[in-house]
């Protein structure tokens, strides 16, 4: 039993060494926009660079307004806000409808003429098949879009008026084809402080942000909150129509991007943008649910794999240093300091304090059942149901990216 506690504790002692050593010195290499350095106008070579705003709802009338209000009053110049009312069963549309008439009849006595508009609404009532609701979406508001840039964002995020601009002066200068803001997240419970936290926690396991920026690396990212990209990378990269089945359509945006050999770049930005993402623990699990099983490409052996994995990562150290004895604890010690500086670290970029790292076996537990749940649902049901629209197993394994 010692030389298991050894190797066993090794192993981890190094993984989470490790993990917290390339973060210390990556970290730091990510840019933040919200810096006084960024507070510019973007300028690029054809000079004031315009900007489609691309909003896909689908039954969100408890956020809707506020966010296309924040989006209305961001302080850039040259921009366009498209919202699109995905099939809302309730009164999504018709808030749309009020705001996009309020809005043009604002600029009208603004402008002094008619025709200018910098809001408009689509609506869908019928979904094509071989398509997400999402996905197809957001396709449908970029083929109208006339913008340089496209930024697509969700229907509860909350935008700074600056927000944008320096996200933008950012883009133009670095200059990068696809940028990600990261959000902060809006935490009222314990339960969700607890989840999100383990979820960034495992997030660096997964993504290294500090490498997103390397060509030479398969690191990517995408984030659904705050995806600026270039209007003719989008192009390029086959549009969300090579998507159109892609549950985790913002992370595999990053993906193409990536891979096409195209400049990526994700950002800090405080509180820029924000976005409560779960209303407690199990709003965390439940949002999951439905992308956990498609982070693991829908496979159940690897789903399986990954628990067990999750499990001696994370609740091994707190196993060990209780069930080992004498020296044997020390490495188990060091992968729980380590992992501990990961708490401190986070607890300096988000509201989440250093000592919810106590609470971390409990969402361990929460985070592993949320995995097997994903996949027994989508097995038993064979595929997810997803804003009141049922898609196939079988669809969402041939529309992998």
């Amino acid at each position: 039993m010692g030389y298991f506690h050894w190797i066993a504790g090794t192993i981890l002692a190094l993984a989470w060494i490790s993990r917290i050593a390339d973060a210390a010195l990556g970290m730091p290499s990510v840019a933040d926009v919200s810096r006084p350095e960024w507070d510019l106008n973007p300028v690029s070579s054809a000079g004031n660079p315009r900007v489609s705003v691309i909003v896909p709802a689908c039954n969100e009338a408890e956020t809707i307004a506020q966010a296309l209000n924040m989006l209305l009053a961001l302080d850039y110049d040259n921009y366009e806000v498209i919202a699109v009312n995905d099939r809302s069963t309730d009164l999504t549309g018709e808030i749309m409808e009020k705001m996009e008439k309020t809005h043009f009849s604002q600029k009208t006595r603004e402008r002094g003429h008619p025709n200018f508009t910098s809001f408009r609404v689509i609506h869908h009532t019928e979904l094509p098949s071989g398509w997400l609701g999402k996905t197809h979406a957001m396709w449908t508001a970029a083929k109208e879009a006339t913008g340089d840039w496209l930024l697509f964002t969700d229907a509860d995020v909350l935008f700074k008026p600056d927000s944008l601009r320096r996200a933008l002066a950012y883009a133009e200068s670095v200059p990068a084809d696809h940028v990600v803001l990261f959000p902060r997240m809006i935490m009222k419970r314990p339960g969700e402080y607890m989840m999100i936290a383990f979820f960034q926690t495992m997030f660096m396991f997964g993504h290294r942000p500090w490498k997103v920026a390397d060509p030479s690396t398969d690191d990517h990212i995408g984030v659904g909150a705050f995806n600026l990209v270039r209007r003719r990378i989008y192009d390029a990269v086959g549009t969300y129509a090579a998507l159109r089945m892609e549950v985790l359509d913002d992370m595999k945006l990053g993906k193409v991007v990536k891979k096409a050999g195209f400049a990526q770049r994700n950002v800090f930005g405080g509180d820029l943008i924000s976005i409560r993402w779960a209303k407690g623990a199990m709003g965390v699990v439940n949002n999951l649910t439905k992308n956990f099983f498609a982070v693991l490409s829908f496979q159940w052996w690897r789903t399986v794999i990954s628990a067990f994995a999750l499990a001696f990562l994370n609740f091994g150290p707190f196993l060990g240093i209780f069930l080992a004895h004498g020296w044997a604890r020390v490495p188990y010690a060091i992968a729980l300091a380590s992992m501990f500086s990961i708490y401190v670290g986070m607890s300096w970029r988000s509201a989440v304090p250093a000592y919810y790292f106590l609470l971390h076996p409990a969402s361990t537990a929460l985070f592993i059942y949320t995995l097997l749940r994903s996949m027994i649902l989508t097995l038993w049901n064979d595929g997810i149901e997803w804003r009141g629209t049922k898609y196939s197993l079988t669809e969402l394994r041939k529309g992998m990216v």
